[in-house]
């Protein structure tokens, strides 16, 4: 696999420090071959460090955008003026007009802009950003912003083989059935893992496992059993992992192959119907909670709502603001995140 241009220059900088680190981290050289990354683990932990060393950089600079004297985001606050002083300034400006010092007024019109500060004003006052957040913003941003972003990088491989684990667990009871179907016409275990291999769109990342079979037996020269035992070491998935010993361990005790994988097909099809069953009650759960939740129950709401503010004693009244929030932010969000849970469960059982 050809490496990126960010990938080459990692490589160029660390790659050379990093390599016996690397090479030595069994965990991380694991994880890049089951989640079929395809780089070394030296290129895997320089793009990594290189990754938090851009992150760091982009932290300092919006700190220093928010921070900057003068120019920032906070000086800039700090120069508005406080909306509670604006009337105090107004009434000092009306009663002592001969004390405003028009060379401190650096206002604007306020027919253009709505708003005047009159120079001299004793109330005058600006907006104070809060000590506490000078402090907890730079120490959060710099001191976790960057542990956060290497264990997000370096965790990319972890990752990359938990995707690949659940992918082989969905199409596996699939392709055990196929096995049983090939080896009940008597194919031989090489056929069996060049047709897995041939047919991606179909079993998932079950063929790149297969096909890895297929080329230590046919272009590598090993034989059956010692491919299969390597596959079991590079396995994404426990089941996987399970289904590759079984068949070691037939090969080995001189077992009926054919007889073995109808037993797993079986045994996988259960489990997979069982998961599949889980999904429906669990679909089912949502659909009902979705009728109390996002029906049911902002109807209620609003009812309850009107009601109460009608009937207080102390004669307050509906907000229109609060009405909007309700009727525009409060009860879409709902809907929307009653979907996007839908949408995430389906996801993950497509094929």
């Amino acid at each position: 696999m050809e490496l990126n241009a960010w990938q080459k220059i990692g490589h160029r900088l660390l790659g050379g420090l990093l390599r016996k680190r690397a090479r030595g981290d069994k965990e991380l050289s694991g994880n890049i071959e089951k989640g079929n990354l395809n780089i070394m683990p030296e290129v895997f932990m320089a793009t990594s460090i290189l990754s938090t060393i851009a992150t760091i950089g982009i932290i300092v600079g919006i700190n220093a955008l928010v921070f900057m004297p003068g120019i920032g985001g906070v000086a800039l606050y700090e120069n508005i003026q406080d909306p509670v002083s604006i009337p105090l300034c107004v009434d000092w400006a009306y009663w002592h007009s001969d004390e405003i010092d028009y060379n401190l007024n650096w206002g604007v019109n306020s027919d253009e802009f709505g708003e005047v500060q009159y120079g001299g004003c004793p109330y005058y006052a600006t907006k104070s950003f809060p000590a506490a957040l000078k402090i907890m913003i730079p120490v959060l941003t710099l001191g976790l912003g960057p542990l956060l972003a290497y264990r997000t990088f370096m965790g990319g491989a972890k990752r990359a083989a938990e995707m690949r684990s659940k992918d082989i667990e969905k199409y596996l009871p699939y392709a055990a059935s196929y096995t049983a179907a090939m080896s009940a016409a008597n194919a031989t275990p090489q056929k069996i893992f060049r047709s897995l291999a041939q047919n991606k769109e179909i079993y998932g990342e079950i063929s790149h496992d297969s096909a890895q079979i297929y080329r230590d037996t046919n272009l590598l020269g090993y034989d059956l059993v010692t491919a299969i035992k390597m596959s079991v070491g590079r396995a994404a998935s426990p089941w996987l992992t399970e289904f590759f010993q079984g068949m070691e361990g037939t090969l080995t005790a001189g077992g009926n192959l054919k007889i073995y994988f109808l037993n797993r097909a079986e045994h996988y099809m259960r489990e997979n119907r069982t998961r599949l069953h889980v999904f429906l009650e669990t679909l089912a759960m949502l659909a009902e909670s979705y009728v109390v939740v996002a029906v049911a129950m902002p109807l209620f709401l609003l009812v309850m709502l009107v009601i109460m503010f009608w009937v207080s004693g102390s004669g307050s009244t509906m907000d229109e603001s609060t009405l909007y929030f309700i009727v525009l932010g409060f009860l879409p969000m709902i809907h929307i995140a009653y979907g996007y849970l839908v949408w995430a469960m389906s996801a993950d059982q497509n094929m």
